[in-house]
């Protein structure tokens, strides 16, 4: 290189800029919105099919997504709060759908970690909602008393009295619980505190997207069609199916059928035979196969045949069942 070519490329490199420190990402509520939207499409599935696997793999998948996000930028403290909350509502999704499904040693873990979530998150909504649903995992694994104190954890945060329609929703599935136990009077107070509570409820108060794609008088009714259908009164659980069908949601898939062999159950009980089967024979077939619904067909199935062994209604029931739950 001669001396011209060597000056005039040391001058070009003397004015090429240094590089610069890049400002990190900054995290804000719009992220929050984009989680937020996902969420509700993971509630909108779970109330069309409810129990699925793929469901859970999901919304453990969008949890993580939402605490990574922390680490790829800086958030203020809303914001970061914000993202616990999310992630803690995917989390309790996902806690869900192992109850639902009967995987109820992964809800357990779920559970956990959706709790730790929710503490640091300060959102008590999510936190109602992840302790609920704690009470009702111990409720199908016949534990009433971890039941009514996991469900006594959401009921004494300061949100339900100031939402009645939180403190409804306590209520009855305490009622719920109740039932197992066999204490008709605490289920009757409680339905009566829940339903109380719901006529309080002021409907076009903000809530959450999980609590409004569910909760109302229908889901009441079906919290107590469960507890009495525990305490064996048969004919005021029918009378609670009828109602919560009569009112629910054309979306909720899973709780229609849900509802649907609860009333077969409670016709079964007043021997209402030819009823009970029919009815049960009317779950849509896509719905038979849930775990949660296949369980309650073979427990009706079994009460069936206990009852009325000879009977044509029996057989007609018998031959379905090997037909339909193979």
């Amino acid at each position: 290189m001669n001396r011209r070519s060597f000056l005039t490329a040391t001058a070009a490199s003397a004015v090429v800029p240094l590089p610069t420190a890049t400002a990190p990402h900054r995290i804000g509520m719009t992220d929050v919105a984009r989680l937020q939207q996902k969420f509700a499409a993971v509630v909108a599935r779970d109330h069309q099919h409810g129990g699925m696997r793929g469901i859970e793999t999901r919304a453990l998948e969008l949890a993580a997504e939402a605490i990574d996000l922390q680490d790829r930028g800086s958030a203020g403290q809303r914001v970061r709060g914000q993202l616990y909350a999310v992630a803690a509502a995917f989390t309790s999704s996902a806690m869900w759908a192992a109850i639902d499904g009967r995987r109820f040693d992964a809800a357990q873990r779920h559970h956990d970690r959706a709790s730790r979530l929710a503490g640091m998150s300060g959102d008590q909504t999510i936190q109602f909602r992840i302790w609920s649903h704690a009470g009702t995992l111990y409720r199908h694994l016949g534990r009433p008393s971890a039941a009514l104190a996991a469900n006594d954890v959401a009921r004494n945060l300061s949100l339900t009295r100031r939402d009645p329609l939180f403190g409804s929703l306590g209520h009855a599935r305490h009622a719920a619980i109740h039932g197992t136990t066999g204490d008709r009077s605490a289920v009757c107070r409680s339905l009566g505190h829940a339903q109380e509570a719901l006529d309080r409820a002021e409907s076009a108060a903000p809530r959450p997207v999980w609590l409004e794609a569910f909760y109302g008088q229908s889901e009441l009714d079906s919290l107590a069609l469960a507890a009495h259908l525990a305490l064996g009164s048969w004919s005021t659980a029918e009378a609670h199916a009828h109602r919560s069908l009569a009112t629910l949601r054309t979306h909720m898939h899973r709780s229609r059928a849900i509802t649907t062999a609860r009333l077969a159950r409670a016709q079964l009980g007043q021997g209402d035979l030819e009823p009970a089967v029919s009815t049960a024979m009317s779950i849509p077939h896509a719905a038979v196969h849930h775990p949660r619904i296949s369980g309650m067909l073979r427990a009706f199935g079994a009460h069936l045949r206990e009852c009325a062994p000879r009977s044509p209604h029996t057989r007609t029931w018998t031959h379905y069942e090997r037909e339909a739950l193979a």
